[in-house]
């Protein structure tokens, strides 16, 4: 018989059901801006309030050739 600790054995749950868990236990939102069955509208004011609550996101800078 093998034994392992709560939390390190059988099934893991998806992603998906854990944020669907957070939400409606907790009222925590987890979203991907660029989610599909999001509209466009839907998506742009998911990134201005990510930017507004928590700072825009950092711009990659490019390789210079001099």
């Amino acid at each position: 018989m093998r034994w392992a600790p709560q939390g390190f054995g059988g099934k893991r749950r998806q992603p998906e059901d854990i944020k669907r868990a957070g939400w409606q236990t907790q009222g925590v939102l987890v979203i991907d801006a660029n989610d599909d069955r999001l509209t466009w509208p839907e998506r742009e004011l998911i990134r201005q309030l990510g930017e507004k609550l928590y700072g825009g996101k950092p711009r990659r800078q490019e390789a210079r050739h001099e």
